[in-house]
């Protein structure tokens, strides 16, 4: 499965399965961020011998040969993001090629939580919040200077995006948009907003909708028309927060009305 996300940063989503395939050597134009799954892979980086397994992440950098193939009979399971160059800067190339592999639980939690809230076409305040702690992330490794995540204070900063998020529930907001209008970078945004609040700018636009379909349901409109008038995408997507956030499906809600 493969698509191009509607979030600035990432030029493709890849997710696949091999058991035979062998990739010859080839480079890509953007950074490789990979994920294994299941199994493991053997590849060359610049004519130096490498491996991806379930252990760690994977980071290849663009415009440097590699080539890939399983490690054994049963194959590899995989997921990747492809990143624009400008991501992460051409002066980590070097850095990348020298170390590929991180071995990082935070990391890997981090890049599968953005796997899992990426959809095709779709620009998310979730994804962009996570893509931007993942690039820090990556950028204090191939710096060599990761610590701990910062706690950051900024109640002025924070209680401001929550007036704009109030504000624009439907429309939603864009991190990099959001964080340039008050001259920080986008980790600072998201991080500031959860020490104040208790939950990430995207959990607390989520709840905002999801606040605005129960009304709308309740008034009798039609579940499918009321994922987009709430801000979602379709009706599986206001589905699926749906039913995580109250137990339920927004039709059988709008059923129970009494």
């Amino acid at each position: 499965m493969a698509w191009h996300p509607a979030v600035p940063g990432l030029t493709e989503v890849f997710h696949a399965s091999f058991t035979d395939h062998v990739y010859p050597p080839h480079t890509h134009d953007a950074w490789t961020l990979l994920l294994v799954d299941d199994g493991a892979v053997h590849y060359e980086l610049d004519r130096h011998a490498h491996g991806a397994s379930p252990a760690a992440v994977t980071l290849l950098p663009p415009g440097v040969p590699h080539d890939g193939r399983s490690r054994f009979p049963g194959g590899f399971r995989k997921r990747v993001l492809y990143l624009e160059p400008g991501t992460l800067g051409t002066g980590r190339v070097g850095p990348a090629v020298d170390r590929p592999a991180i071995a990082d639980r935070l990391l890997r939690d981090r890049i599968s939580g953005l796997h899992a809230a990426l959809r095709p076409h779709t620009e998310d305040l979730e994804a962009q919040s996570r893509l931007a702690l993942v690039l820090e992330r990556l950028a204090q490794h191939l710096d060599r200077t990761v610590d701990r995540p910062a706690v950051v204070r900024d109640d002025v900063l924070a209680d401001r995006v929550r007036e704009l998020l109030d504000a624009r529930v439907v429309d939603g907001l864009r991190l990099d948009d959001t964080a340039a209008l008050f001259g920080v970078h986008p980790t600072h945004v998201v991080r500031a907003f959860t020490r104040r609040h208790g939950l990430p700018p995207h959990r607390y636009l989520t709840g905002r909708r999801i606040d605005l379909a129960r009304r709308l349901l309740l008034d009798g409109m039609p579940a499918a028309e009321v994922a987009v008038a709430a801000g979602f995408v379709d009706q599986p997507h206001l589905t699926r927060h749906f039913r995580r956030m109250l137990g339920t499906t927004p039709v059988a809600y709008a059923r129970s009305a009494g």
